[in-house]
């Protein structure tokens, strides 16, 4: 991506993420930019255009993320505990006034990034899921479509569910919640005594 195209993205993302998108005006981003408008003009044509860039470097952003929680020598008990804390990471950066704008006024961007959301958490969960079959801590007879799909129905569920506040959703405890109910239904006795080991460790560096 050219540089000065994403120095200007890296500014309206902490506007965005801020202010919400619907009150960030072209002219307030030229002015955040110390640029004049018919500068930002020459990297995007309007701003439909620059939420849409937005929204490809916030997919970029997180796809480069999760990748970073398969770690080499890692096993997938180790792998899903990772993405978990990445996850619950992504919650507590969540804004609700930016998806509520991207929702509502900017619908076509929006189902694009729920897609990338959803395909990305879906296919990480798949892979993981025949990771730990291969490495004998899942059962063999689990069906890995249905039980990704079920992971991504429960995270999706809990985001817009009025029975969990945005500091539940957000929480670790919420997240180590989730990650027990779904491991404690797919794991062998061997991939539980990792799951419990691993959470024991994570509960003492977080006491």
């Amino acid at each position: 991506m050219n540089e000065d195209l994403q120095k200007i993205l890296s500014a309206v993302r902490e506007l965005y993420l801020k202010y919400g998108i619907k009150s960030i005006t072209m002219d307030d981003v030229a002015r955040e930019l110390c640029i004049s408008k018919k500068t930002l003009y020459q990297f995007v044509t309007d701003k439909d255009d620059l939420v849409g860039k937005f929204v490809d470097n916030e997919i970029s952003i997180r796809k480069k993320n999760i990748d970073t929680c398969f770690k080499p020598g890692c096993n997938a008990i180790e792998d899903l505990f990772e993405i978990s804390l990445f996850m619950n990471k992504l919650m507590m950066d969540h804004s609700p006034a930016t998806e509520y704008d991207l929702r509502k006024y900017y619908p076509h961007h929006y189902i694009k990034i729920v897609t990338s959301r959803e395909e990305g958490i879906f296919n990480y969960i798949l892979l993981n899921l025949k990771k730990g079959k291969m490495e004998g801590f899942y059962r063999d007879e689990i069906n890995e479509d249905i039980i990704a799909k079920l992971y991504l129905s429960r995270f999706e569920n809990t985001r817009f569910n009025d029975l969990f506040t945005v500091e539940d959703y957000a929480s670790l405890k919420l997240f180590m919640e989730l990650l027990t109910y779904h491991i404690r239904g797919i794991a062998t006795k061997k991939g539980i005594a990792v799951f419990e080991k691993k959470l024991n460790e994570l509960e003492k560096n977080n006491k």
